[in-house]
């Protein structure tokens, strides 16, 4: 799939909630559906899914809608499920230690080679089958394996300087944890930020609104 620059960031961030959607409607043996049963099982309008699947070529049939599986691929080879990115997580505190764990990362086009971190007590411990190394050996592995993608759940205190290490390394993108912000001192590398915090406190609004 080209890469297409023009795509706006709402409808990228749509994206995986339709490889989600289909990927559960396609194990219950849907062939095919139209964007107005999709509208009513998402909360989307009709229209607003046939532009996001416009900004990509469409897919659908007129009087036929979409072929389930077939769009189900053809989203996650826009989304790069299939590119199996080298990726390291620093940091296998708790957070850490749960994401490395319990998320599928091969499944969604990433391939966790490393982890690390400063607390020398967790050097050589295995998380998901991967022995936790020292964030000493960090240049030494990046320079051996050459990640493309790294997880950061550390403080931002500690972050800037080992995101600059990264990015001299090769590294290109960074899902972070930190509260550290990336883009403004790399603008060319991509930047996915998760605030758990900031997500709590949207609950506490719409809860307190209700």
């Amino acid at each position: 799939m080209a890469k297409n620059d023009s795509v706006s960031l709402s409808v990228v961030k749509r994206l995986p909630r339709y490889y989600r959607f289909l990927g559960e409607i396609k194990k219950n043996g849907t062939v095919r559906i139209s964007s107005g049963e999709l509208s009513k099982r998402m909360g989307f309008t009709a229209s607003q899914i046939r532009q996001d699947l416009n900004c990509f070529g469409g897919f659908g049939q007129q009087g036929y809608g979409y072929n389930v599986e077939q769009l189900y691929k053809e989203i996650g080879s826009i989304l790069g499920v299939n590119n199996h990115l080298k990726t390291i997580l620093i940091g296998a505190g708790n957070l850490g230690h749960a994401i490395a764990s319990h998320m599928s990362f091969e499944a969604r086009g990433f391939n966790l080679i490393g982890i690390f971190d400063k607390n020398e007590a967790l050097a050589g411990k295995l998380v998901r089958n991967i022995p936790v190394r020292h964030i000493n050996g960090l240049y030494d592995f990046c320079r051996d394996n050459s990640p493309a993608v790294a997880v950061l759940c550390i403080p931002s205190d500690n972050a800037k300087e080992i995101v600059d290490e990264l990015v001299k390394l090769g590294v290109k993108g960074f899902w972070n944890f930190s509260h550290y912000d990336i883009a403004s001192d790399y603008p060319n590398v991509a930047v996915e930020n998760v605030h758990l915090s900031d997500s709590l406190m949207t609950l506490s609004y719409h809860v307190s609104n209700l």
